[in-house]
């Protein structure tokens, strides 16, 4: 039964260039520059065994009409970095149509609540990418540690009259490790719905991540830091040990 459900709206622009987006020659691209861009919808629903499921649909179109270039180019402009080159051999133009699913499972805490652990499932299916992941979430509490149902852990701190929680202080340090295989990614191999593109790549199937970050609120804003590392995604990459980065978010809660 359900105890919880969110609606999401999204429009989502994604960019991606070789190692880095000043490349001269087309031999030294060790990945095509690809830009995606889609309009999302979102259902996640939240049930009362501790459970929940996302699923998104996302429709778009990859390639110059999603605009990566342009973007790309205006950022670098604005922070007076030089222009991309190299967007003329990006993936060919091609329709985005994706069927995305999320779900978590409450594993186990301990009698502190100051620790839990969820097991983590995505998968992908849809002219974009294909691909299933399951991984493990593991969370430290600073503060008392919400459930599925109202954490910023998993998107669910939204609430109404409707619903039985309330917005609740958080406080939290992560590690999620997972392993994802992966069947097809459009932005590599270039779309199967138009096999023209000038530079495409071998993906490698198996491919490890790990995400370890904090997570806190203050009043309605939430705030979050994470350390990204993946194994290599494709064949053929100018650093062959990975990728690691960081990401910041910010949010704020109407309600």
């Amino acid at each position: 039964m359900t105890r919880k459900k969110i609606i999401e709206w999204q429009l989502n622009h994604q960019i991606y260039t070789p190692f880095k987006p000043i490349v001269n020659f087309v031999e030294n691209h060790d990945r095509p520059f690809a830009a995606y861009l889609s309009a999302n919808y979102s259902t996640l629903n939240i049930y009362k065994n501790n459970q929940s499921l996302k699923t998104t649909f996302q429709i778009g179109v990859i390639g110059p009409n999603a605009f990566g270039k342009e973007l790309q180019n205006f950022v670098h402009t604005m922070y007076g970095f030089e222009e991309g080159v190299g967007w003329k051999y990006q993936i060919k133009n091609a329709a985005g149509l994706n069927l995305n699913f999320n779900h978590h499972k409450f594993l186990l805490k301990n009698s502190t609540n100051s620790f839990d652990l969820t097991w983590a499932n995505s998968s992908k299916l849809g002219t974009i990418k294909t691909n299933l992941n399951t991984g493990l979430l593991a969370r430290f509490g600073l503060l008392p540690l919400q459930k599925i149902a109202n954490s910023i852990a998993f998107n669910s701190g939204l609430n109404n009259d409707d619903t039985n929680y309330n917005t609740e202080k958080e406080s939290f340090f992560f590690v999620k490790p997972s392993v994802k295989y992966q069947f097809y990614d459009a932005t590599i191999q270039g779309s199967f719905l138009n096999t023209k593109s000038d530079v495409t790549k071998e993906l490698v199937p198996l491919v490890f991540h790990l995400e370890i970050g904090f997570l806190f609120t203050v009043k309605n804003f939430y705030f979050g830091y994470t350390y990204n590392y993946n194994s290599n995604k494709s064949k053929g990459l100018f650093h062959s040990k990975g990728q690691n980065y960081g990401s910041i978010s910010l949010n704020y809660r109407l309600k």
